[in-house]
């Protein structure tokens, strides 16, 4: 190998610009069903980093192979433009968010390209252009005319760093900070816009179950973060207060209901705070929610259960959250752990009502009490201490119940809250409505969108406050003067359908041409990280559902598999600017080169898994390439004259089994075991050229087989190898190799040659042969075989009796007994292995890698051509190995 490697640079920038020439990666309008695949797109941040190379090598590397197996592919880029980094990056600057914005996207489109990405760059879209949030504009009206948006007062999650308005998933962790700036995050009242999805909280749960290609556990977070609950609504009777509303899903346990608790913020409890100091005190100093336990003050009131007639204290406490259920609860310490530990802190009794159904339950008899006082009994169960309703299980007495109960109805819950998309900032939509006084709040009629951002004023607070004459316009209704609404949309709402977008991104009279989008979408494979596992996935599925009841869609799911990948380390850490630990891809490009960088990750771990960044991985990677490039060469300079010879049949094995067996791994996205293939068989290809002259058509064929299989993940220097090896036109248009082979043969061939490489190796060392001579590998008798099958599908207890009713196992006499209790031993373990004609072929043409390591000739001998004495030690899938030294 050269010291210095190949010269990357020139070869990248050569493939590059005959990409661009060709316009080698542009997908026509008029293909019926493109293979539709996409990452997620990025914020111009003004520099890509490791995460993004990793996200966009997966989605081009996959895009690039869909391609070579014959699929015409949609692999379009874009930006997610709008957003409070660029306006705040903008305030600081002293210039303007859309000129830094632009200018962030130019160097990070740069980066793109010379990291090789085969985008369709024709469909390029930004979403902080009038032409692309004019549609923003427009679906907010649509929304509007299916009621499906509201305007009113709000509690909201206020950031007072970033001077806005928060939905519930930008808030993060115990501490609620802000998702962006880590600022403590206030509660605020104000006049909001909200997009009704709790509209469609049913389907889009329910919908999860058919999400068969996401990850299991991007869908349970969908699942929670909807959070449908079946129960009860009951009411409770507060003295002095009335009839007060609490939900319940376990209305079975009311009878061990022994306090009732109120949330801070419900209105009972801030009445309370104005008369009582404890209570104030606990609401504006004490309460956290968040907290590791549960805590709360006595109000001094009682609640009258409406099953028992029994007077129960009531609490505030900060376990009780007003956003779920009705913010009051029945607590019933007995059957459930928060209510039990706080019942435990404040002295409350403790009851128990529900018992674990025995075993042997027949139906009638209540049993005993479970002991309640050390933990909760939270199961379903029968239940006793509750008079008539004693002996019923669980969900028969729930039914029951609230039958009974007159205040009681079924009720469903959801955590899921309707989405709050107002923001007080300037770099985002407009919200395209005026505020009339006669007229009140009016859409903007769709021939006078978009409504354009003015120019940006820099101010402490919402520039479209301070944009004085932009605010003022005219009523669509009445004419009469009006004002603007200033709030612009939360970005997430860019985001919700923009894979729509680039099917037709040139449309100026519709979002999407609703033709096309139907033949295209859904997205085939999305890629992205988990951060955006209910937010933006969420609301793209929200938009799609309404998309599809409202304006002619024919899917009501956007994206049809999902990978959510990793982040890429170092060092255990995740990589990030506080912490001093990034690694500048432009650095690796220029260093290394875009195809070592792009084959490094790729094989480090699968896509969805955490990897640590290595400078050592990434200098073998480059030494793997210029190896590879280096063998090219030899090739083509020296073209090779060996004989279709044993040898020659091994490599060609190993070749349809590395196809074979890659092709299945690309299909699965696991490309480090493709990869992992790809480079075994470049190891066979060298050792081969290295022990013999190759045959020149099995050689060329290894060759070829690599460069293709490569071509996803290097494809700069594989567009530059497939060239060499005399192949007209791109290598992204060529065809993937295919071949049919046997996996569970080629398993066990590999497994038998690696083990018998490693039994050489091991008596080798263990008898201390410096010079061997001749090492013969004997194959075991053809009785042994017979024998492992028997013991493999044999489910006699006595194997050894079973064996001997064989005739020609039982007359191997000893032999076969000492075999027979050696499979009796190892039974559960047992597999079968190739045949002896199979296992012999298989290691016949694999002696050459056994002679090139120990540099001693190699003889397969079958059992018939050796004593007994040899033979013992000859198991199947395992031969003897006779040294001579």
């Amino acid at each position: 190998m050269s010291e210095t490697g190949y010269d990357h640079a020139a070869v990248e920038r050569r493939w590059q610009a005959a990409w661009d020439d060709e316009d080698a990666y542009r997908t026509p309008d008029d293909v019926d069903d493109p293979t539709y695949v996409l990452g997620m797109y990025p914020y111009p941040s003004g520099k890509l980093h490791m995460g993004h190379v990793r996200n966009y090598t997966i989605t081009d590397a996959y895009a690039r192979y869909r391609r070579m197996t014959g699929d015409e592919v949609l692999h379009p880029m874009g930006w997610d433009a709008f957003g409070l980094p660029a306006e705040n990056a903008a305030k600081e600057r002293d210039t303007n968010p859309r000129d830094w914005t632009f200018d962030c996207i130019d160097t990070m489109r740069d980066q793109m390209e010379s990291m090789g990405f085969g985008y369709d760059w024709d469909r390029e879209i930004a979403t902080c252009t009038p032409e692309y949030y004019k549609w923003n504009q427009w679906l907010f009206s649509r929304f509007h005319e299916e009621d499906l948006v509201e305007r009113r007062d709000a509690e909201v999650n206020w950031c007072p760093e970033c001077e806005t308005v928060l939905a519930d998933e930008q808030v993060e962790g115990d501490d609620e900070l802000c998702w962006r700036c880590d600022t403590p995050v206030e509660t605020r009242e104000l006049e909001q816009w909200f997009l009704k999805i709790t509209e469609y909280a049913d389907e889009l749960l329910e919908d999860i179950d058919d999400l068969e290609g996401w990850p299991n556990s991007v869908r349970q977070m969908q699942r929670n973060w909807i959070g449908r609950q079946y129960g009860t609504e009951l009411e409770f009777t507060l003295d002095g207060y009335g009839s007060v509303e609490a939900f319940t899903t376990r209305v079975d346990t009311i009878f061990g209901a022994t306090f009732f608790a109120l949330a801070p913020d419900h209105p009972i409890s801030e009445e309370l705070a104005e008369e009582d100091d404890d209570v104030w005190q606990f609401i504006e100093h004490e309460a956290d929610p968040d907290g590791d336990e549960p805590n709360g003050v006595e109000t001094g009131l009682t609640a009258t259960n409406p099953v028992t007639g029994e007077e129960i204290p009531v609490y505030v406490a900060d376990f009780v959250l007003s956003d779920v259920g009705t913010g009051a609860l029945m607590a019933v310490p007995g059957h459930d752990d928060r209510d039990h530990a706080f019942a435990e802190k404040m002295g409350v009794d403790i009851e128990p009502v529900i018992a674990p159904t025995p075993d042997d339950w027949d139906g009638e008899t209540v049993p005993d009490a479970p002991d309640v006082s050390e933990a909760a009994f939270t199961d379903d169960g029968v239940l006793v201490n509750s008079g008539e309703y004693s002996g019923l299980d669980s969900e028969t007495a729930r039914e029951r119940l609230t039958e009974d109960i007159e205040s009681a109805e079924e009720a469903t819950q959801y955590q899921l809250r309707d989405w709050g998309i107002s923001r007080q900032r300037y770099w985002g939509t407009p919200i395209p409505v005026v505020h009339c006084d006669d007229c009140g709040a009016v859409t903007v009629p769709d021939e006078e969108l978009p409504v354009e951002l003015p120019e940006f004023i820099n101010t402490t607070k919402n520039p479209l406050e301070a944009a004085e004459e932009w605010k003022q316009t005219t009523c669509p209704e009445c004419g009469g003067e009006a004002t603007r609404e200033t709030d612009t949309m939360d970005t997430f709402v860019d985001s919700s359908w923009y894979f729509l977008r680039y099917i037709s991104p040139d449309r100026e009279n519709v979002p999407f041409d609703l033709e096309q989008a139907n033949d295209w979408m859904p997205v085939d494979q999305y890629v992205g990280g988990i951060e955006h596992a209910v937010m933006h996935l969420l609301y793209s599925r929200f938009f799609t559902k309404v998309l599809a009841d409202n304006e002619g869609l024919e899917h009501r799911e956007p994206f049809t598999n999902l990978l959510a990948q990793g982040m890429v380390q170092l060092e255990g850490e995740k990589m990030s600017k506080s912490k001093g630990n990034v690694v500048s891809p432009q650095r690796i490009v220029e260093e290394y080169g875009a195809d070592t960088a792009r084959l490094f990750m790729m094989q480090a771990a699968q896509p969805e898994r955490d990897f640590d960044w290595s400078e050592e991985g990434v200098r073998s990677t480059y030494a793997f390439l210029t190896r590879l490039r280096e063998m090219v060469e030899e090739y083509t300079a020296n073209e090779p004259d060996g004989d279709d010879d044993a040898v020659a049949s091994y490599v060609a094995s190993e070749i349809d089994a590395t196809v074979a067996i890659a092709t299945e791994e690309y299909d699965e996205l696991t490309f480090n075991r493709a990869l992992r293939e790809t480079q075994d068989l470049v190891r066979t290809l060298r050792q081969y050229a290295d022990s013999t002259e190759p045959h020149a058509d099995t050689y060329e064929r290894g060759l070829s087989a690599v460069v293709r299989l490569l071509a996803p993940v290097a494809p700069h220097l594989a567009e530059e190898l497939h060239d060499a090896l005399g192949n007209d036109g791109f290598v992204v248009d060529a065809e993937w190799p295919t071949a049919d082979v046997d996996y569970d043969y080629v398993a066990k061939r590999r497994q038998l040659v690696e083990n018998t490489r490693e039994d050489v190796r091991q008596i080798i060392d263990v008898a201390g042969i410096d010079d061997p001579k001749a090492i013969d590998v004997v194959i075991a008798p053809d009785w042994k075989y017979d024998a492992l099958e028997i013991a493999i599908e044999s489910d006699a207890p006595n194997l050894i009796g079973e064996l001997m009713g064989e005739s020609h196992i039982r007359e191997q006499g000893d032999a076969a007994a000492s075999y027979g209790q050696d499979l009796q031993a190892e039974r559960e373990a047992l597999s079968m292995t190739l045949d002896p004609d199979d296992e012999h072929d298989a290691l016949e043409s694999a002696a050459w890698l056994i002679e090139r390591e120990f540099d001693a000739p190699v003889s397969v001998v079958r059992a018939d051509a050796v004593d007994d004495s040899v033979l013992k030690n000859a198991e199947p899938g395992r031969p003897a190995i006779e040294i001579d030294d």
